[in-house]
Parts: C-alpha cells; sequence; structure tokens
C-alpha cells in the first residue's frame, strides 16, 4: 500500500478533502509541522503545515531546491507519467522549476516584461470588461459569478495582456483548469503546449505590445521552447487563481456578517475581504513544491532527498502559533510565497480582483447569495481553493445606464493588434535598460502632473522577486 515513508498519508484530494481542507490540516497538525499525504492516487509527499518551518523552506535554496528532475519517484517510475498531478509537477525549463543562475535569467526576462505593463490602462480595462459581463446578466435577476464573471474577467485580461486571440484563449484556459481539477492530464498539457507553441508562431511572425512579443525580444534570447514554458506560468497564475482569489473573495463578503453587515450599511470592505481570503482560503492552498538537496532531518521529521515538500500556504497561514485573529491589514500571509520564488504579480492580481469585486458591487448592490453558504460546492485537487459554481440573485436592472468614464463595447479597446503595436498596454520608453527600444514597445504620452507624482507600478515584478 504505497511508499512506507508515507504510510498512513492523508488524501488531499476527492471531494471530502475539498469540502472541508482546514479539518484535514487540524488532523495534519497534530503529527507535528510536517506530514505526510498523497496529492492523488500514487502521489506521495510531505506537508508542510507550520507557518515558521514553510518559510524556512521557502527561504532557503541552499537546503531546498525547486528543480523537479529531482523527484526520484517520478524518476523511478513510482508515480506513473499520466498521474493527475504531474503537469502541475513535473519539471519544465522554466523561472518555476529552476534553481541559481538558470532561475535568475528565466525569472529576469518576466519580470522585466512584466514591468512594462501601464497598470491604469490595466485598471480601465478591467473596468470596462467587468462592465460588458455584468451588462449581460445585469436584467436577469439571477447569475453564476463563477461562470458568468469571475472565470471571464481574467480570460479578457488574459486576452488583452498576451495579445491572445480569444479562440486561443478559451483552449488554453481550459487546459489550464483540467490540470488544476487534476482531470485528463495528459490532453490538458497537450492543449496548453499546442496552443502556447501557435501563439508564439503568430507573434514571431507579427509581434506587438504585449507580454508574448515582449519575451521574445528580451536579451535573455529565449527558445521557442523556453517562451512556451515560461508562459506556462505566467498564463497558468493569471487564469485559474486570479477567478478563485475574484471568486472567494465574493462569497465571503456575500455570506460572512463581519462583511455582510459593513455591505448593507453601505460600506465595501473589499480590501478586509481581499486579506480574510489570501489568509484562509488562497486561490492556491497547497503548492510550492521543493525537493530536499540531501537526506535531512528537518522540523522534527527525517526528510529523503528528491522526495516532493508541498508547502500548504493555507494551513502555514492559519497556524494557531500565529494567533493572528482577524487578518484586516495583516499582508504577513504565505498566499503569495516567498523567498526567490516569490509571486511576481501579486500586486496587479490584488488590483484585478479589488476592481472585479468592487465594480460588482457597485452596479448590484442588492445582490446576495441564491443558495445557503454552506451549500456551495468546492472543486477538488489538492492544489487549489475553488467553488464549482457561485449562485446569486439580486433586483433585475432592465436599462444599465453607463458611468460617464465608461466606454460602450464599440468603444472599448480592441484585442491586442499583432501588426500595429499600438494598444492600451503602454510599454515603457526604454523597455530593458540596457538595450534600445525594441519594436514592439509604445511610447507613452507625457504624464500629467498628477501622474507623474504616483509611484510606478513596477511591483508587477514582485511576485517573482521574493518580497
Amino acid at each position: 500500500m504505497g511508499c512506507p515513508a508515507h504510510r498512513g498519508a492523508v488524501p488531499l484530494h476527492g471531494p471530502e478533502f475539498a469540502a472541508d481542507p482546514h479539518a484535514v490540516y487540524r488532523g495534519l497538525r497534530a503529527q507535528g509541522p510536517l506530514a505526510p499525504v498523497e496529492l492523488a492516487p500514487g502521489a506521495y509527499a510531505t506537508l508542510v503545515t507550520d507557518y515558521r518551518a514553510a518559510l524556512e523552506v521557502l527561504r532557503s535554496p541552499e537546503k531546498f531546491g525547486k528543480d523537479a528532475r529531482r523527484w526520484r519517484a517520478l524518476a523511478e517510475g513510482r508515480v506513473a507519467p499520466d498521474n493527475p498531478v504531474v503537469p502541475m509537477m513535473a519539471y519544465r525549463p522554466n523561472c518555476l522549476f529552476s534553481d541559481g543562475e538558470e532561475h535568475r535569467r528565466l525569472r529576469q526576462a518576466v519580470t522585466d516584461s512584466l514591468d512594462r505593463i501601464d497598470p491604469n490602462s490595466l485598471r480601465g480595462y478591467v473596468e470596462r470588461s467587468a462592465d460588458t459581463l455584468i451588462d449581460r446578466f445585469a436584467g436577469q435577476g439571477e447569475a453564476d459569478l463563477l461562470g458568468g464573471y469571475a472565470k471571464q474577467l481574467p480570460l479578457l485580461v488574459f486576452n488583452q495582456l498576451f495579445g491572445c486571440p480569444p479562440a486561443l484563449g478559451d483552449r488554453l484556459v481550459e487546459g489550464f483548469s483540467a490540470i488544476f481539477d487534476g482531470i485528463d492530464a495528459e490532453r490538458a498539457n497537450a492543449l496548453i503546449t499546442i496552443s502556447l507553441g501557435e501563439l508564439i508562431s503568430l507573434k514571431r511572425a507579427q509581434p506587438g505590445a504585449d507580454m508574448v512579443s515582449w519575451l521574445m525580444a528580451h536579451p535573455a534570447q529565449l527558445t521557442d521552447e523556453e517562451m512556451i514554458h515560461q508562459l506556462v506560468v505566467v498564463m497558468g497564475a493569471g487564469t485559474e487563481p486570479q477567478q478563485n482569489l475574484i471568486a472567494n473573495a465574493l462569497r465571503l463578503l456575500l455570506s460572512d456578517d463581519r462583511f455582510a453587515g459593513d455591505l448593507a450599511g453601505g460600506s465595501m470592505p473589499v480590501e478586509d475581504a481581499l486579506d480574510e481570503v489570501l489568509w484562509v482560503d488562497p486561490p492556491m492552498a497547497n503548492y510550492a513544491v521543493h525537493y530536499p538537496l540531501e537526506d535531512m532531518d528537518f522540523a522534527g521529521a527525517r526528510l529523503a532527498a528528491g522526495e516532493p515538500l508541498v508547502i500548504s500556504f493555507a494551513a502555514a497561514n492559519t497556524d494557531p502559533a500565529l494567533h493572528s485573529g482577524r487578518r484586516t491589514g495583516n499582508r504577513a500571509h504565505l498566499a503569495w510565497s516567498a523567498g526567490p520564488h516569490h509571486c511576481p504579480a501579486k500586486d496587479p492580481a490584488r488590483l484585478i480582483a479589488a476592481v472585479a469585486v468592487e465594480r460588482l458591487l457597485d452596479r448590484l448592490p442588492d445582490m446576495e447569495l441564491a443558495v445557503p453558504a454552506a451549500r456551495l460546492v468546492w472543486r477538488p485537487g489538492p492544489f487549489h481553493r475553488a467553488l464549482t459554481a457561485l449562485p446569486v440573485r439580486f433586483p433585475p436592472v432592465t436599462a444599465p445606464v453607463p458611468p460617464p468614464h465608461r466606454q460602450t463595447p464599440a468603444q472599448a479597446p480592441p484585442q491586442a493588434s499583432a501588426t500595429s503595436g499600438e494598444n492600451r498596454w503602454k510599454a515603457a520608453p526604454t523597455p530593458y535598460g540596457s538595450i534600445p527600444p525594441a519594436a514592439t514597445s509604445t511610447a507613452r504620452p507625457p504624464a500629467s502632473a498628477s501622474a507623474a507624482r504616483r509611484r510606478p507600478w513596477n511591483s508587477l515584478a514582485a511576485w517573482w522577486h521574493g518580497r
């Protein structure tokens, strides 16, 4: 029955775990800071549930590596290549699964490209996209905020930011969703790889002012294979986790008396709700897989080199030793990970989620859950915290009047042009400092006095900088 080192491993898959993962975490804590778990049938790991132990792993690359070629169970055939967790854990030549100088080279290409996004354009596009989606169901009096809003909004932003044709974007999101759910992993992996190959071919022929083209123009000189695998990281993080952050925040705001009461009084404590979600139900609940570089004793357990060590962000954040109580304004959670592999897009991800939630509550202030919160169903899978649906009802709004600053769909910015390089994502005049502007860059108009005083929104790359 499985690996002797993981005898008695607790499953982190199936509907029971999905329904109440925190009960599972409480049971695992009884075994100490580390405990054996089964991520999927036949795939074992050690889960870190202690906050301080998690930080030590994340901040100690000299002891714990990210290169998944060290995963001995996969290399030795103890985990089958078609196991549903393999696409999320197996090695890819990208910044997430690399160490040392190679990690720094690949990460720099990603962060430099992310730094070229204009936050004001991003905010405006999120607002316009939110209005477009809300208009579709505002007159119906009911909606599934997951399928009709939280899942669609990141896709619209995704397609714009990456200059991705909508049909191709649909295929990519389908593939990423299947991988997070652990469903038909081989097909999902193939769908993503083929679709990204098509997108890269398109951008090599017709570069534009978009993330894919900027990666291609970077001095790191990424190969097509490296391009595919960097985009897997960035796109995967920009779709599935983003929709879960939006949906989980909406669920909390509509069901928890601490927040629902504030809403009824005319306040919209969206930032507080985001803090609470990131502490308790982070979109990525268990991930940041590391591998001990050698056999070692750590946090009271014996670890074998090359056996996966998974960080439970959700369990570590709710570690009773923290004594944190309500987390309003407290950003010390691990939802964005920590150390050299810290999430590079935590600030834009939070911006997108906050704007999406605020816009929806502003347009439909009398919205309420259509079913009791306890009856909402969570998707299975060891890595994410994700609802299957978020049904709501509200008084129909039959004739929404666009606010003065809002554009109609006909005026909304088009998808990123593959030929002109002109869209709403404004590139920095000098993209990478050491080289002249690439052909894909777009000049910014002179800043107004008020805009010039704003801090540049460079923290889109902070996810990858470990801050």
